[in-house]
This record gives C-alpha cells, structure tokens and sequence, in this order.
C-alpha cells in the first residue's frame, strides 16, 4: 500500500490534465466574451443600417 501511494504521489499526468483543462476552459471564457462584445457591436450596426434604410 505504501509503494502504491507513493507512486501515486510521484505521477504528475493527472496535474497536466487538469492544467491543460483550465487553459482550454479560459481560451473559452475568452473567446466567449469576445464573441458576445462583437455580437452586440453587430447588432448595434445593423440596427444602424436598418435605419438609414
């Protein structure tokens, strides 16, 4: 039981998993935000041009 836990305690791929799964969750959050922010300028235009029409 020992050796298994320290083997356990010495294996990092489950930390790199969990490290790449928060950078793709904050690439999301990124992306998302951005998407949102350009999506109400869109609007914003397009309601503009509306409009003028």
């Amino acid at each position: 039981m020992t050796k298994f836990l320290s083997r356990f305690a010495k294996d990092e791929s489950g930390a790199t998993a969990i490290e790449y799964g928060l950078i793709v969750a904050l690439i999301a959050v990124v992306i998302i935000t951005a998407v949102s922010l350009l999506g109400e300028k869109l609007n914003a235009a397009f309601t503009e041009i509306e409009g003028k029409l």
